[in-house]
């Protein structure tokens, strides 16, 4: 598959390609049609149905992926109006390829906020390293607060000692949880990458780098899930785990409506925004995804911060748990190339040939 689309579309796809993704799986492609339009596609090979929240977490992703393409063009000088799919995906469907909506773009003014968060996007990455023991600026909270009101969502964001010791317990235990359900941790195996050599031949996943653990101790420890119960080695590897969990002061959760796809969209959407206010203002965040999506664990965490989930429906749920604090800079999380996002008209990617 050649690269050199029509329009601008190379340019801002080819730098929208960081966008983060749940396990950096990278599901999101994109079939160009013209210089200004484009349809979204589910990869469902890349997907994570094992996650009890697999499905919604999988439109959020997409709606990431719009904001990033959407910040991006912003940079450039582009408008991105997205028209997506209020249907569900299927992670069971025949098609390996789901359509999630189209895109188009438009001529637009480059404004001083749009240079910044195309920086702050350059910019961000997770961080899985131990925090500084310092406070966040409150007015960058007021400012993810202001963002997610204007959404429809609460930002909740906790500096109580006692409250974020029990999170981030919470946090621990869901992996180890996770590891004790034959389908999850078949899922999580899938996605780890224990070397450099494998990183880069996937250019996806977990890799030990981004994770911070030598390579040999994470795959031995994870393909053998019972030794994190054994009474010498299960402590000393926990003890290994929770040390990048180190300096961790405050955080934050985001909760609000979360029962339908163009909901889980939107919030995904809201998300990358919060992420690069707090990219602008150099402060990094660390999702504790998992706590969501395992059912013990959101209740134990929704408990604790005393958060009251309205409606069987999502009407009004906690669908976001992360750490945010000031770090070390973190390895960047390595990206498929461009070519293995695209897809043309008759479906087929590069990797197929």
């Amino acid at each position: 598959m050649s690269t050199s689309l029509p329009g601008p579309w190379r340019r801002l796809l080819d730098e929208a390609r960081a966008y983060p993704s749940p396990h950096n799986s990278q599901p999101i492609v994109v079939r160009v049609l013209d210089a200004g339009r484009a349809e979204l596609l589910y990869d469902l090979e890349r997907g994570l149905p094992a996650e009890n929240f697999g499905i919604p977490f999988g439109q959020v992703c997409a709606g990431v992926y719009v904001e990033s393409l959407a910040t991006v063009a912003a940079g450039h000088g582009w408008s991105v109006a997205a028209e997506l799919r209020d249907d569900g995906l299927d992670f069971d469907a025949a098609a390996r390829h789901q359509p999630l909506g189209t895109l188009e773009l438009g001529r637009a003014a480059i404004t001083p906020r749009a240079e910044a968060d195309l920086a702050a996007f350059r910019r961000r990455r997770t961080s899985r390293r131990p925090y500084q023991d310092l406070p966040v600026d409150p007015a960058v909270l007021a400012e993810a607060g202001a963002l997610a009101a204007a959404a429809g969502h609460d930002f909740g964001h906790t500096a109580q000692r006692g409250l974020v010791d029990r999170l981030v317990r919470i946090n621990q235990e869901t992996l180890f949880d996770d590891l004790r359900n034959d389908a999850v941790h078949a899922e999580i195996l899938a996605w780890i990458r224990t070397s450099d050599r494998s990183a880069e031949a996937t250019r996806d996943g977990l890799s030990a780098r981004t994770l911070l653990l030598p390579g040999p101790l994470l795959g031995f420890a994870m393909r053998h899930r019972g030794m994190w119960d054994l009474p010498l080695a299960g402590p000393l590897l926990r003890r290994i785990y929770l040390n990048t969990m180190r300096g961790v002061r405050e955080l934050g959760w985001l909760t609000g409506p979360f029962g339908s796809p163009l909901d889980h969209v939107a919030a995904g959407r809201l998300f990358l925004r919060i992420w690069l206010a707090f990219t602008r203002a150099d402060v990094y965040l660390h999702p504790f995804g998992t706590v969501i999506t395992n059912p013990r664990s959101h209740a134990a965490f929704t408990d604790a911060a005393g958060i009251v989930e309205d409606g069987a429906g999502g009407e009004h749920l906690a669908w976001m748990l992360f750490r945010y604090g000031h770090s070390a800079e973190p390895p960047r999380a390595l990206r498929r190339e461009l070519p293995e996002m695209l897809l043309d008209r008759d479906g087929s990617t590069s990797w197929d040939r």
